[in-house]
């Protein structure tokens, strides 16, 4: 079969790959659609983010959706032919955060296309994978590009709970892209009252908007426009920080009221806090990282019609033209989500 390996910052290659048949409690699953991910882009732009680096050839890809082709004994719960979001997260299951309903930060994850750990966790972007079943949520009546998302909209669902309460809330969003605009419909779908989103990018902030926020703002062009946010010692209930960028977090801390959650999604590297302002201002700040039990909800809400992710979808490109695909993807004026075609 064949599938996309980066090898090193802009070293992306289509390459042949071996086949596994599934083992008991497994599916084969002939993938569909593939969503590029932020950080997909940082191996292929940059050869990794942060400290992680990539040590070796590896299959990126984790926001996938295909049809089962197989199933091995004793698999329950799927049906050849269905349509699946595949989870790209395989927490352990034994060690103590699994024990603790934390699989999220399970000690011996293997999530996929992740160079965290090496050998590197090989990715999803392949012809054909193989899944335990338990990773298979059936998305029947999705379109192939919305079950891919259903990764995506884990990660902004996980970062509501982590913000606790939001009914009646004020919110704000800093960072326009995939995330953040995920993060207005779940903070809308969770009660929220009020959506504001920040950017540098008119493009970003108009997908925003048509997804339902309620006032969007270019901070390159109004660097003071929260300001008018920070009067009464502030006014926002809740931060989603999806933006990973200091200047960013610190720009909202003064429109945030007093013991205002902040939710730190954005990971563009290690952050100066304005800490005596959080302080004085008893705010709360809580990181969110990955997702577990999410990802099937997601899928039912997609199902249910209680959250619409397909305008976010704005190019489906052949696996084939990878490249393309991920030049494309990292030009934010252009694209907010894009997907590859597995299936033709």
């Amino acid at each position: 079969m064949k599938a996309i390996v980066i090898h090193a910052a802009k070293d992306l290659r289509v390459e042949e790959w071996d086949m596994q048949e599934p083992g008991p409690g497994q599916a084969l699953v002939e993938l569909n659609t593939g969503g590029i991910c932020g950080s997909d882009l940082h191996y292929y732009n940059h050869g990794g983010f942060g400290a992680v680096r990539l040590k070796e050839p590896m299959i990126l890809g984790h926001e996938v959706s295909g049809t089962v082709k197989a199933l091995g004994e004793g698999t329950a719960g799927l049906e050849i032919g269905d349509l699946v979001a595949v989870s790209p997260s395989r927490p352990c299951g034994h060690c103590r955060y699994c024990q603790l309903g934390l699989q999220n930060q399970c000690e011996n994850m293997r999530f996929y296309g992740s160079a965290m750990p090496f050998p590197h966790i090989q990715g999803a972007f392949r012809q054909h994978l193989t899944v335990d079943a338990t990773q298979c949520v059936n998305a029947n009546g999705l379109t192939t590009g919305e079950a891919a998302m259903a990764e995506p909209l884990s990660v902004c669902l996980h970062a509501t709970r982590r913000a606790g309460e939001l009914l009646g809330r004020r919110v704000l969003v800093t960072g326009s892209g995939p995330i953040g605009v995920l993060c207005v419909l779940a903070a809308r779908a969770a009660g929220a009252t009020e959506i504001v989103v920040t950017d540098l990018s008119d493009q970003a902030l108009a997908m925003a908007e048509r997804v339902g926020a309620d006032r969007v703002i270019n901070t390159a062009q109004n660097r003071d426009a929260l300001v008018s946010y920070s009067s009464g010692k502030g006014y926002f209930d809740v931060l989603y920080e999806c933006s990973g960028a200091a200047s960013a977090l610190a720009g909202a801390i003064p429109a945030l009221r007093p013991r205002a959650v902040v939710v730190q999604l954005g990971l563009g590297g290690d952050m100066t806090l304005p800490v005596q302002a959080m302080t004085v201002k008893e705010i709360d700040l809580r990181g969110s990282f990955r997702f577990h039990e999410e990802f099937g909800t997601a899928v039912r809400l997609m199902q249910n019609g209680a959250i619409d992710v397909k305008p976010l979808i704005t190019h489906t490109i052949g696996f084939q033209e990878a490249k393309e695909a991920f030049d494309l993807a990292s030009d934010r004026s252009r694209a907010m989500k894009v997907q590859l075609n597995f299936a033709g």
